[in-house]
């Protein structure tokens, strides 16, 4: 059986950190994923809000460099969970229990060194873009431009191959 969801989203909340009795930390939050089509009367999309959970490290993680507002990629599976409300309904309802969690765009240099929608002074230091995890290198510039790849002559004679 396969269990797997990909979602990306803005916060709608900042992410709530706790730690369990045995202090395990989790986080969770609240994504509002946009749909891909349109209403057909409206012709506006329709939003999502899906809960999240991140366990241990990633919701660390999460609680550290996102607030209300970021966009985040979040890798995981889908739960169900049954429970009873204060007035004794059954209630049912579905989270996605977060694997991985990424950033959904890039820090701009510009921002005046905030990184996530925080400001560096507040308490921690944002990650250099040395370090972010993980990046793909943007595909060559063939318009003039610099590019991280140079071109290789056709000599394969000093291939150990």
């Amino acid at each position: 059986m396969l269990n797997h969801i990909t979602i990306m989203g803005r916060m709608t909340r900042d992410p709530e950190l706790r730690y369990t009795q045995s202090q395990t930390p989790v986080a969770s939050f609240t994504l509002a994923v946009d749909r891909d089509f349109a209403n057909r009367d409206s012709g506006e999309r329709q939003t999502d809000f899906i809960d999240v959970v991140a366990w241990r490290q990633t919701g660390e993680f999460v609680s550290k460099y996102f607030t209300k507002g970021s966009m985040a990629v979040v890798s995981g599976r889908l739960q169900i969970r049954d429970w009873t409300d204060r007035d004794g309904n059954k209630r049912r309802s579905a989270e996605v229990v977060a694997d991985n969690v990424y950033f959904g765009e890039s820090k701009r240099r510009d921002e005046g060194g905030s990184y996530g929608g925080r400001s560096q002074s507040q308490g921690y230091d944002a990650p250099s873009r040395e370090y972010d995890a993980p990046r793909r290198e943007s595909a060559p510039s063939y318009g003039g431009g610099s590019s991280a790849f140079a071109e290789l002559e056709d000599d394969d004679g000093d291939l150990p191959f």
